[in-house]
């Protein structure tokens, strides 16, 4: 084997391990998985064709976060921000009103857990991952300037110095800090307040996942709007309207919902920003499920206080998920541990 060819071996060995957290990272600057997914690609070709230069004054890790940052900022200069609808600014809808789809915004994407490595064996990296990928945040960051963004993450999340950041970015350290100061004051503004812990492993939380299952598939809207916070928000990209409040979003099912009838729809349980998710099956003509959304949940103790519901079928196959359920398939039961 040839020196080029043996250094370029070492490269692939020693940077794999890190292509989750890279992911995650590019995720959080990008707000969207597809995107992230051809960034980190990018990151590693650039990192490979560049290896024989890297000098080891920094760790591999830092070194391939400086190139995904590079690589994002980049992508981000010819795209928009991406948005859930609630970001758009309008006010909450009638649930009554046509509901009105734009494809030509490019939405916020959810991402699974176990791709954004959200899932350790240490129960404080655990925590900690969750937080930083959590459905409000990522929303939040879309908020501000690509470079804002980028030293927010970088120093609130990965925890670097600012002088790191500096050299990353070609800045000074006084503009770092000067950026930080502002890009967290922005974030304070638009951020909803946290919600109590979306942990899906204590008793009361795993209860409420059970029922909030058991209303969907039994098509109990009073149920679900039980299971509902007084001023819960519910979300559907691609549609631009949003809907705070349980009769309004109990008005919305029974209005806008295809199910009619207990069994019209199967959910099956995932992980999505470190958040209970389901995918959502509607019954079909052929007796079969088929795929139909993808909800992402926020819990807390007073009950579902969030529903963002993706209508992106091509997330099922992002998480893993079938297209079709047979009709063998048992219900997901929330309630096992």
């Amino acid at each position: 084997m040839s020196t080029d060819s043996a250094v370029k071996e070492d490269f692939l060995r020693e940077a794999a391990p890190y292509r989750r957290e890279l992911l995650a990272h590019c995720y959080r600057m990008l707000g969207s998985v597809h995107d992230a997914e051809d960034q980190v690609q990018e990151t590693y070709i650039r990192a490979w064709r560049s290896y024989d230069s890297f000098e080891g004054r920094s760790s591999l890790r830092t070194w391939l976060h400086r190139i995904a940052t590079r690589t994002c900022l980049t992508a981000l200069e010819s795209r928009g921000r991406r948005p859930l609808p609630t970001g758009l600014g309008s006010p909450n809808a009638d649930p009554y009103d046509t509901l009105v789809e734009r494809s030509d915004v490019p939405w916020l994407e959810p991402v699974p857990d176990a791709m954004a490595g959200a899932e350790h064996a240490d129960p404080a990296a655990i925590v900690a991952s969750r937080e930083s990928i959590r459905l409000a945040l990522i929303a939040a960051l879309q908020h501000l300037p690509p470079r804002h963004r980028a030293v927010l993450i970088l120093r609130d999340v990965l925890k670097w110095r600012a002088a790191e950041v500096a050299e990353a970015l070609d800045t000074t350290t006084t503009a770092v800090n000067s950026i930080l100061q502002r890009a967290r004051a922005r974030l304070d503004e638009i951020a909803p307040p946290q919600d109590g812990p979306a942990e899906p492993t204590s008793p009361e939380q795993r209860e409420l996942l059970a029922r909030y299952v058991q209303a969907f598939e039994d098509y109990d809207v009073a149920a679900i709007e039980r299971l509902l916070t007084a001023d819960a928000v519910w979300e559907m990209p691609p549609f631009t309207a949003w809907f705070q409040g349980r009769e309004d979003i109990g008005h919305l099912i029974k209005e806008q919902c295809p199910a009619d009838a207990p069994g019209a729809m199967r959910l099956v349980e995932t992980r999505a920003n470190g958040q209970p998710a389901f995918a959502v099956y509607m019954h079909a003509a052929d007796g079969a499920h088929h795929a139909f959304a993808l909800q992402v949940l926020t819990p807390t103790p007073e009950g579902v206080s969030h529903v963002a519901m993706f209508f992106d079928l091509r997330l099922f196959t992002v998480f893993g998920l079938p297209a079709v359920l047979p009709p063998s398939t048992p219900r997901s039961v929330a309630s096992e541990p």
